[in-house]
């Protein structure tokens, strides 16, 4: 990470409803790009709080249960056309939910799209390759 880099810290988290299917997210940049469901942890929020807000307001499930941490990774910000942002160097620390919703129903108009994928399917959907190699090296977690 350059030193000129903005450093964030988000929380995320990996969904996975009654059928073992994984949530993934699109991101309003220029082309459609899929993400995990994440965003900034707000000043004197918790990591875990900051992914369920995420996790609804990027979905619109209101009932997800935590199960453990599954790690953090860095790396730079999607940017347009999805080249990296260099200005922006992220933090972004994943936590384990389940639910029993099904109905997604994105509140953010940033990210409009939400839909439910297996599990073994979700890395070659994943826009970023920091997202692709972190969701490779939990997915055992998931089983």
């Amino acid at each position: 990470m350059p030193n000129e880099s903005a450093v964030t810290v988000s929380a995320g988290g990996i969904v996975l409803n009654q059928q073992g299917m994984v949530l993934v997210v699109s991101q309003g940049t220029g082309a459609t790009t899929w993400s995990l469901p994440k965003g900034h942890i707000e000043a004197g929020e918790e990591p875990v709080a900051a992914a369920v807000r995420e996790i609804e307001e990027e979905s619109g499930l209101t009932q997800v249960d935590f199960v453990k941490k599954l790690g953090a990774y860095g790396r730079y910000k999607i940017g347009r056309e999805t080249a990296e942002d260099k200005g922006e160097w992220k933090v972004l620390i994943f936590f384990l939910f389940k639910t029993s919703q099904m109905q997604l129903n994105p509140k953010d108009p940033r990210h409009p799209l939400a839909r439910w994928v297996a599990p073994d399917e979700v890395e070659g959907l994943l826009t970023h390759p920091k997202d692709k190699a972190f969701y490779k090296s939990i997915l055992p977690a998931l089983q």
